[in-house]
């Protein structure tokens, strides 16, 4: 994969992960988060207690889905319990920040979350199993580093070289309204009821 599509594909994935519906279709319990996508303050970085991250989590609503992950533990089928992966889980949110300055060491013992910095977005992470709509939590200064990650439409990336984000290719998606539209419909042909039946030539040298 090329360095600009796999630029693309990340910048498709955060775009997803802002959909409430989509996210909440991939089965993540975001009922009674205040809104997506969830941007916190940059102290949060600095906790070293599991225990102010839980606080943290439960304070963003944000703690249902954890549960989730907690009741979906269960033992592995097949040869993969002799392989040292005896136990499987559903994934949780995503955590996404800029430094490390002891988030990694309290966050990890949350099960189902998943730690990402920002300047190593990655698709694996951000969409697992290629789906996109994955749950993603931000610090404030991860989020304000995309610009200069990924740049804007009006705007080069400064920490890439010479790359804007992908324009929309048509502006109004609703596919099934433009055909409907009055003007489509003024340009489209009536459609034929004229039935145009084949006569079979008895003699195939004629």
């Amino acid at each position: 994969m090329s360095s600009v599509l796999a630029a693309c594909s990340i910048c498709s994935a955060l775009a997803a992960s802002a959909l409430p519906a989509l996210v909440m279709s991939k089965g993540y319990r975001i009922e009674e988060v205040p809104e997506l996508l969830l941007v916190v303050e940059d102290k949060v970085k600095g906790y070293r207690k599991t225990k102010e991250d839980v606080l943290l989590l439960k304070k963003l609503k944000a703690w249902n889905d954890i549960k989730k992950a907690y009741a979906s533990q269960q033992m592995r089928a097949g040869k993969g319990k002799m392989r040292n992966r005896c136990h499987i889980q559903r994934r949780g949110p995503c955590i996404i920040y800029n430094e490390d300055s002891g988030i990694i060491k309290a966050f990890r013992n949350i099960p189902g979350i998943a730690l990402l910095n920002v300047s190593k977005l990655n698709i694996p992470k951000l969409a697992p199993g290629g789906h996109v709509g994955h749950f993603c939590n931000w610090t404030e200064s991860a989020f304000r580093k995309l610009d200069d990650l990924y740049g804007t439409w009006h705007k080069a990336a400064s920490l890439k070289s010479n790359y804007n984000l992908p324009m929309h290719k048509m502006l109004n998606t609703d596919f099934s309204r433009i055909l409907k539209s009055p003007v489509i419909q003024r340009a489209l042909q009536a459609p034929s009821t004229k039935i145009h039946r084949r006569v079979l030539k008895k003699n195939p040298e004629s």
